[in-house]
């Protein structure tokens, strides 16, 4: 009876070793590594029972290893131009990758089927994209403002890296040669999406937002500051700020006397008629700081020009009048005073209020 179950357990054994273990996928390497937008090959062989013989071979990825879908199919024509079956239906089960991306990172795994039975490879390989940036601010997280400094490292950790073949891009141009791309005393001019290539491999791209507060606060008078009487007036205020402006002030000015007129983005006047010489000005506030604009003056077409003269006899009374001229002055804006002499040489003021 032992003699039985002895050659009973030898017959299982032989058919397990010869048939069973013959049904086998193999991976020369568990893990490989690849630059994005490089190409690599995933090794791989199989073997099967002599008397099969296979019909269609598989790649799966991400889990999709027994019912996909596959990235490679050779029953199917639709998988992508970037995966290549770059083995046969004999032993060799190779895939070739082209232009490596980011999303192909992850575990792969061969499956074969022939017109007996079906195996898959389940242990894969691992690939992993490698050229990756780095981002450093010199203080602080979050928010890169005017004035900051940072660096970006690129780095490829499938060979070390040679230096002389990092080279940096700014929005598509190229700037810098080498892994490590610092950036100083920081403005506007530094935001911008930017990458590292590495031997023909481009990396994944990195954005920079330099926020600042408002500056070149302007204002622009429509139609001009030129204008008929009763004409409709708009004033415009803009200004470079990121974020974006949060609030615009008006003001008027007059003299020392600031008067502040509202918060819009454009100011209006209906039938503007004011006949004195107000100046306009705006503020633009963001969340880091204020910025005003220089002061205008709109003009109305054909102002009567004011003409005070002080004739000869009156330069004869002492201060008096010279004190009275010199108000005059004071109270317009844009004036001439011009110097006349008489016989005497008394001096005759003419002041000219334009």
């Amino acid at each position: 009876m032992v003699r039985f179950w002895s050659f009973i357990y030898f017959i299982v054994f032989f058919y397990l070793s010869a048939f069973g273990s013959s049904w086998v996928v193999e991976y020369p390497q568990k893990e490989t590594c690849a630059p994005k937008g490089s190409s690599v090959v995933l090794q791989c062989s199989y073997n099967y029972s002599d008397s099969d013989i296979v019909e269609s071979v598989k790649w799966g990825h991400k889990d999709n290893f027994f019912h996909g879908p596959f990235v490679y199919d050779s029953e199917l024509n639709k998988t992508s131009s970037r995966f290549t079956y770059s083995g046969d239906k004999k032993h060799n089960c190779s895939l070739t990758i082209d232009k490596v991306e980011l999303g192909d990172a992850g575990k792969y795994a061969f499956r074969f089927i022939t017109n007996s039975d079906k195996f898959t490879g389940e242990d894969g390989i691992m690939l992993r994209i490698d050229l990756n940036i780095a981002f450093n601010k010199a203080k602080g997280n979050g928010v890169i403002k005017d004035g900051d400094s940072a660096s970006l490292t690129c780095t490829s950790g499938c060979d070390g890296g040679e230096p002389s073949q990092f080279m940096w891009l700014k929005d598509g141009e190229v700037i810098k040669k080498g892994p490590v791309l610092n950036l100083t005393d920081m403005s506007y001019k530094h935001s911008g999406d930017y990458c590292c290539t590495y031997n023909g491999a481009t990396s994944g791209v990195i954005t920079i937002n330099v926020e600042f507060g408002p500056k070149n606060t302007t204002v622009k008078v429509f139609p001009s500051e030129d204008v008929d009487a009763e004409t409709n007036v708009a004033l415009i205020c803009s200004s470079h700020a990121n974020p974006l402006v949060m609030n615009y002030t008006w003001f008027k000015k007059h003299g020392t006397n600031v008067t502040v007129l509202g918060e819009h983005h454009i100011y209006y006047f209906e039938k503007f008629s004011q006949m004195d010489d107000y100046q306009y000005f705006c503020r633009a506030t963001n969340k880091h700081g204020s910025c005003n604009s220089s002061a205008v003056t709109i003009k109305i077409k054909g102002k009567q020009s004011h003409r005070f003269e002080l004739k000869s006899a009156v330069c004869n009374y002492s201060d008096t009048f010279k004190t009275v001229a010199l108000r005059l002055i004071n109270r317009f804006t844009q004036v001439q005073q011009t110097n006349c002499y008489d016989e005497s040489d008394s001096v005759i003021y003419s002041v000219v209020c334009r």
